[in-house]
């Protein structure tokens, strides 16, 4: 009920930013807790024996799943015009949707779907060496048999095998998104920059869903004060102690 009542309010809220009402009569609306699900991700190793173990021909797509934090759709819509390998960076303007059997190419549902994610050398040489000469209206991850991949037998040819040789099952497509914002933290990222890379309209959703995984403050906060007491204590009294 509220994963449903918070869809139909992103819809109106898009409808109100598009002047097609006037406002959005759903926003504000009280809806109760959702409780956060144990999320799954990835160490490192874990997405390297990934990266051994799934077909040669989507190396370089469990790569980039893990590193850019990009949905299914959007690594299944990715284009090489939209790879910016000399600035290291994916440019997510376009995802492909599956309707009964149907691909639907499209702008991400949100504007901040539309973003410009950067990536690290290593990928972007990867990259290079995978999609470098395609055509720029190519798709850089194609199913098997050509055209946008089909997310029911791509699982269940490519992925299913390959996180069960990996000893990561299991393991959804999706989980990859998590282990990107996972690595982004352990690796210094602010919430500001996680919910810009990943695609969120707010830093409250970041912090609601990986606030757990940030690094606590609590030490850095209490030795700070701790070294604001004894400057305090040392110096002629009278006397204010910078704070910079």
């Amino acid at each position: 009920m509220t994963k449903a009542a918070q869809l139909v309010s992103k819809a109106l809220g898009a409808a109100a930013d598009e002047r097609l009402i006037t406002r959005n009569p759903a926003a504000g609306l009280p809806l109760p807790r959702v409780e956060v699900e144990e999320m799954r991700f990835l160490a490192p190793a874990e997405v390297a024996a990934l990266v051994e173990a799934i077909d040669p021909r989507y190396r370089t797509w469990a790569l980039t799943a893990a590193y850019s934090g990009l949905r299914f759709g959007e690594l299944a819509g990715l284009r090489r015009s939209r790879l910016d390998l000399l600035r290291r960076r994916i440019e997510v303007f376009e995802i492909v949707v599956e309707v009964r059997g149907h691909h639907y190419f499209g702008p991400p549902k949100t504007r901040a779907g539309r973003r410009s994610v950067p990536i690290p050398a290593f990928l972007a040489d990867e990259l290079a060496l995978t999609a470098g000469a395609l055509d720029p209206g190519a798709l850089v991850f194609p199913a098997p048999e050509g055209g946008p991949l089909r997310a029911s037998s791509w699982r269940r040819r490519v992925w299913q095998p390959a996180i069960q040789s990996a000893g990561v099952a299991p393991l959804r497509p999706h989980d990859l998104r998590h282990t990107a914002v996972t690595l982004w933290i352990a690796a210094g990222a602010s919430p500001k920059e996680i919910a810009v890379w990943a695609g969120h309209s707010s830093v409250s959703s970041v912090l609601d869903r990986y606030g757990h995984l940030l690094p606590g403050q609590e030490a850095r906060v209490v030795d700070a004060l701790e070294v604001m007491f004894r400057a305090a204590e040392s110096s002629p009294k009278g006397e204010l102690v910078s704070l910079r």
